[in-house]
């Protein structure tokens, strides 16, 4: 048995006691009237439950129970206070990052559209040169058409000159003054081949 089951039987056994002397004795100066008073019992017993509570150290139980639970809540507040500052760095490391990689795609798109504009100018610079290309061959192509016909109207014209040259040399021209030309063409030629 406890200690203070001991001391809560011996507290009863002597408030009984007591009261029971003074209930028969009818002590002067102590008014039995107290004692069937409620109010009376229940304070005494609020009075021996606080007396219990103070010798078994209650309030010092109580108060470390309080202490740790205070202690629990600090490391509580201090652990959320670090997530806290850790969900934070994150952060703004992933806000760097997006930040970066907005730059980086800045970069991107700004090299895309130079190149877009770089391949624009080649491709304008090639189509204009393909076009002069083919301009020129195609004045080229003028040009010889010009020459050849130009040429075969020479030789059809040549061809006629001969033609009508002949016709002409053959009606006015006899045997006679035939030799007498190749006679005098021979005689001519020794001097146009020094």
């Amino acid at each position: 048995m406890s200690v203070f089951h001991i001391a809560v039987r011996a507290l009863t056994a002597g408030l009984a006691i007591f009261l029971l002397v003074a209930y028969r004795a009818e002590v002067p100066g102590i008014s039995m009237e107290l004692f069937r008073n409620p109010e009376f019992w229940v304070a005494v017993g609020f009075v021996a439950v606080l007396g219990v509570f103070v010798w078994k150290k209650v309030p010092a139980l109580l108060a470390n129970i309080l202490d740790a639970r205070a202690h629990a809540i600090s490391k509580e507040l201090d652990e959320a206070k670090r997530l806290r500052e850790e969900a934070a760095a994150v952060l703004a490391g992933y806000l760097k990052k997006v930040a970066s990689v907005e730059s980086e795609v800045a970069a991107i798109v700004a090299d895309a559209k130079a190149e877009a504009e770089r391949f624009a100018k080649e491709t304008r610079a090639q189509l204009r040169a393909q076009i002069d290309r083919r301009a020129q061959m195609a004045k080229d192509k003028i040009a010889q058409a010009e020459t050849a016909a130009l040429a075969e109207i020479r030789g059809l014209a040549a061809d006629t000159a001969v033609a009508a040259a002949e016709k002409l040399i053959a009606a006015r021209m006899d045997e006679k003054r035939g030799a007498a030309l190749v006679a005098e063409s021979i005689k001519e030629l020794p001097d146009k081949l020094n």
